[in-house]
């Protein structure tokens, strides 16, 4: 089919590998980045949305449909900033040296660009030409800077600024666009306004909605607010937040006083409470999860919990300790409640019944202190008078009076809605309302804030004609207090120095046995009103929200058209993903307290009761007591009307990019399958990196660092594709496309996902797909054939230059699992556990609660072995010829997941037995012994071959591969010479080149990879 309009640079190239690396290092960066503004749950890095936007609104120059204007727009402005980047340091140091020296190339050139000599058309695969046409340079030079603009450093320069927005100017104009007008671009699920605010940023008029009211402020904030108002209201926000910190400062001072020595408190250290049922006992028992408050060097801080054996009273004191290792368990383990008085334990269920019914005590133990000097930090045992004075908060609390007529009661009464008791694990421990998640001083300091907030309006509306600026700064003062309750909790922690988000696993609300009640009048503390403000304070002064050009944000569903049908030039939009995080019942944490922050600043936005659920496009886990009807057909819905809505606002040269990360299969048929039948055609796709990196050596669980960006064009007429063709052309493309993915770094798991972009492209061309017959075929017929391509092109990228169909079947499933894992001889890091970024310095160890949706970002100690969903291990056994099922002594399956078995579990199947001990790691003597003594039992019972003789040869390569890995693990040296040598294993070539693709295959620091390695280095010794 001939394309009539021109396409994108997006569905020509995109330089994926450099903005991945740009939006990985984003990860890091907190100062001035709006993530700080306030907590969402995946917000997309802003540089993966800056690149993603310019690449879709931008035609491609080399394309023959190009308008000429654009060309020599382009061609203008290329030049003109390749110029200004060699006369400005700042530039060129955030500029890749490559492209650097291009843009120093354009700028000397003396004959201006060809713009009208189109390049040659080039076969797939032919290598790019030596001396490329003008117009393939100037596709080159866009995506130079497209690649450069992504760096945060750039994002705020004038000169990046300027060329982005003139080539977005030139291209909506080039296009049709009235002059003087802005491209519009749409994302209907705005959440945290990455995508929204970088539209801003390259110059197009921006258009957000979303049905969360939590979504809709902070859009409001970062598209209307601050472009408008500007350093107006940055003052504006620095002066009444410094008089709502004052006023409540005074309120609040004496419930949180300094120590005599004029050290000031930080956090106070709680424990949850439950009586002991033991025989003759009754103890009052502590609940904490550990027993260490702080471990710095070789001195740690612990708990030490004492019993009066008389009384049965147990008390907990804080003490230094010189030992780091060995700190133990607290009372509370893997959900079992232990006595410290008699020892015994009660059962979860026993524990969740009695919190649930009867209710949890709690138990004020310890205060973490700041010196007076501001050097340091101090932990001592709680005392008497720190008890008091909460006591005396809670009479405060009691006797604060009513608020004002036209905002909601004081502490917090809406109930915890029964959707997802599963990530609402707190409702399983007596935790009904919101009001619970917060003690009683915590309760007090937020509805200080929020009286003192409604003080500072009631002066301002006397002081400030403008509404809107007084609404804008009232706003934001609430986002942050709105977000001191995330470290104000009772379900918020003290964990490794630092307060900690009660979202620090991002899309649960988890039961907590002991937390951390932070001092919101700590200057420096996460949890504290002076440091939200200067957060909010970075933002304004990093420039990163661009000032003048304002956007619009509405709350509605992606389902309704909120925009003019046909009016749209690019819907840029991150749905949500299936069940990976249940935006509106997290969100109702916040939004409890924002109706009271801000409820007559925005009374149609938070007049409701809760978060709007019933249209919200989520499916919620499954629970015994969960009262949610959305389930799998809820999302699909939900998701193919959004989808429509999508093409129905698309104008017809509109382009839509549809983002997508999630690691289930169905999930991605239910995406592609909206697209499809919405009527649109994908016509790229490309990966980047927007996940946190998992550790896969402690996870060894399937996951994605990369988000899929599929670009989507409104499909014209009705076609009909013929089913042979459409397969004819399928492992062409998969073909073309893989070793592209493999320059780029992109591998395993998330290559599988990149190719389904192009698999669709194929098949979404054609409104319907028949066979000869005159049958449909259907999307999911259609992805069967896309994964076995994708795994034959994966085993010929694994097995290069190697006939891989002489492999076994398990040889040749096992090399794509831990291909699928993307893993390979890659540093991983520490490989401890990933759960949100490492710890502030200026935020007194502040964890920022931010993941992906796909849980990519969270690593979960498993059992051994490699992970992968069922459903895609079985399209990839199928792909490669094998039966999933018929493979047990390689592969698990247990329920929805299949499992590759470690070489060590292997260790009976292969040496004759079906179960028994596994090797133990040899790198500890004292499991040496144990790694001997399962070869001895497993030589003995098959009549004894460690002496003279070695174990019969494996049925297939990868037996005898693995044979040798077990062997040489066990110390084994002489008999893996005979195996090798005498009994031939080693003399096929097969041998060696698997051992070879399985030690580019195993995971750094893993027992495999040092095994194969063992193995291999004896090959040359050998004479093999």
């Amino acid at each position: 089919m001939t394309n009539t309009y021109p396409q994108r640079l997006i569905e020509v190239d995109l330089p994926i590998k450099r903005i991945s690396a740009h939006a990985r290092r984003e990860k890091s960066i907190r100062h001035g980045h709006i993530s700080t503004l306030h907590i969402w749950w995946a917000r997309r890095p802003l540089a993966a949305c800056r690149a993603v936007i310019c690449a879709s609104l931008w035609p491609d120059p080399a394309d023959p449909l190009c308008p000429p204007t654009f060309r020599r727009a382009a061609a203008d402005a290329m030049v003109a900033f390749a110029k200004a980047v060699l006369a400005d340091s700042k530039a060129t140091e955030t500029c890749d040296p490559e492209s650097w020296k291009r843009y120093g190339e354009l700028a000397k050139r003396q004959t201006p660009l060809d713009l009208v000599t189109l390049p040659k058309p080039r076969r797939n695969g032919d290598p790019p030409p030596a001396t490329p046409a003008d117009l393939e340079l100037l596709r080159v030079l866009l995506l130079d800077f497209i690649a450069d603009f992504a760096a945060w450093e750039a994002s705020t320069q004038k000169i990046f600024l300027s060329t982005a927005r003139a080539l977005t100017q030139a291209a909506h104009e080039s296009l049709g666009g009235a002059p003087g007008t802005r491209p519009l671009v749409v994302d209907p699920f705005a959440g945290g306004g990455s995508i929204p605010l970088e539209a801003l940023r390259v110059g197009a008029d921006a258009f957000a909605s979303d049905l969360n009211p939590v979504a809709v402020l902070l859009n409001k904030v970062v598209l209307e607010y601050i472009p408008k108002y500007g350093q107006q209201l940055a003052d504006e926000v620095r002066k009444w937040g410094q008089w709502v910190k004052e006023r409540a400062e005074k309120e609040l001072s004496e419930y949180y006083p300094k120590d005599p020595d004029g050290a000031t408190p930080i956090a106070y250290l709680w424990a949850r409470t439950i009586q002991c049922e033991g025989p003759n006992c009754g103890a009052v028992i502590p609940l904490l999860h550990q027993t260490f408050v702080s471990r710095r060097r070789n001195h740690a801080v612990v708990v030490k919990i004492s019993v009066n054996k008389e009384t049965r009273e147990i008390a907990l004191s804080l003490e230094d300790s010189l030992e780091i290792d060995g700190l133990g368990v607290g009372t509370v383990q893997n959900g079992c409640v232990t006595c410290p008085a008699c020892g015994t334990t009660m059962k979860p269920a026993r524990y969740r019944r009695i919190a649930s019914d009867e209710g949890l005590g709690e138990r004020l133990f310890g205060v973490v202190l700041r010196s007076e000097s501001g050097k340091g930090r101090a932990y001592r045992t709680a005392n008497k008078m720190d008890e008091e004075v909460f006591e005396i908060a809670a009479l405060r609390l009691a006797q604060i009076g009513h608020p004002p007529a036209d905002t909601p009661s004081l502490a917090p009464s809406e109930k915890i809605g029964y959707d997802e008791p599963r990530r609402l694990n707190v409702l399983h421990y007596g935790f009904k309302e919101w009001g619970h998640l917060f003690n009683r001083r915590q309760q007090l300091a937020l509805l200080t804030l929020a009286k003192a907030l409604r003080a500072c309006y009631d002066r301002s509306v006397e002081t400030t004609q403008d509404k809107g600026l007084i609404v804008a700064t009232g706003t934001i003062l609430s986002l942050a207090i709105s977000n001191i309750a995330q470290y104000n909790s009772n379900v918020s922690t003290w964990l490794s120095d630092g307060i900690v988000s009660a979202f620090i696993q991002s899309s649960s609300l988890p039961m907590r046995s002991d937390y951390a009640e932070a001092n919101p009048l700590t200057p420096t503390l996460a949890g504290g009103i002076s440091f939200q403000l200067g957060k909010i304070a970075q933002i304004f002064g990093s420039g990163i929200v661009p000032l003048g050009d304002c956007g619009v944000a509405q709350q509605g569903s992606a389902t309704a058209p909120r925009v003019p049908e046909g009016s749209v030039d690019a819907v840029v939009t991150d749905p949500p993903y299936y069940f990976a995080i249940p935006y509106a019942d997290l969100s109702d944490f916040f939004y409890v307290w924002l109706k009271r922050l801000a409820g007559y600043l925005h009374p149609d936005l938070l007049s409701g009761e809760l978060t709007p659920k019933e249209e919200e496009a989520v499916q919620s886990l499954p629970h015994s007591r969960s009262t949610s009807k959305k389930d799998r057909l809820h999302f699909e819905v939900q998701l193919a009307r959004s989808m429509a809505s999508c093409r129905s606002s698309l104008g017809p040269n509109g382009i839509a990019i549809i983002v997508f990360a999630h690691a289930s299969t169905e999930a991605w048929e239910s995406l592609l399958g909206a697209i499809v039948d919405a009527g649109l055609t994908v016509t790229g796709s490309w990966p980047i990196d927007t996940e946190r990196a998992a550790r896969m050596l402690a996870s060894r669980q399937r996951v994605l660092a990369s988000s899929v960006h599929l670009a989507c064009r409104p499909r014209m007429g009705d076609p009909i594709g013929d089913w042979r063709t459409v397969l004819q052309e399928l492992p062409q493309r998969i073909h073309q496309w893989m070793p592209r993915l493999e320059a780029e770094g992109v591998v395993g798991a998330d290559a599988i996902f990149a190719c389904l972009g192009p698999a669709l492209e194929i098949f979404s061309r054609y409104s319907r797909v028949e066979k000869a017959n005159g049958e449909k075929v259907t999307l999911r017929e259609y992805l069967e054939h896309v994964w076995a391509a994708v795994a034959q092109e994966a085993l010929r990228l694994v097995f290069s230059g190697a006939d891989a169909g002489a492999l076994e079947a398990d040889a040749r499933l096992t090399a794509i699992w831990l291909w699928t894992m993307g893993v390979g001889n890659k540093d991983e890091g520490d490989g401890g556990q990933v759960t949100g970024d490492s710890n502030d310095d200026d935020g007194e160890g502040e964890v920022a609660p931010e993941g992906n949706e796909d849980g990519a970002g969270k690593v979960v100690a498993g059992k051994t072995g490699y992970t992968l969903e069922y459903d895609a291990a079985r399209k990839i056994a199928q792909g490669l010829g094998a039966n999933l099922e018929q493979m047990a002594d390689v592969v698990e399956v247990k329920g929805d997941k299949a499992r590759l078995l470690t070489v060590a579990e292997r260790t009976r199947i292969l040496f004759g037995k079906d179960e028994g001990q596994v090797p133990q790691k040899a790198r500890k003597k004292a499991r040496q012994a144990n790694l001997f003594a399962s070869i001895d039992e497993l030589e003995n019972e098959d009549g004894g071959w460690g002496d003279k003789s070695v174990p019969k040869l494996g049925h297939t390569v990868l037996d005898r591969v693995h044979q040798s890995m077990i062997l040489f693990a066990a110390g084994r040296g002489e008999a893996v010479k005979r195996f090798l040598v005498e009994e031939g294993a080693g003399r096929d070539g097969k041998f060696w080149k698997l051992a070879q693709s399985l030690s580019a295959l195993y995971p750094v620091g893993t027992d495999e990879k040092r095994w194969v390695d063992g193995v291999l280095a004896r090959k040359k010794g050998l004479g093999l």
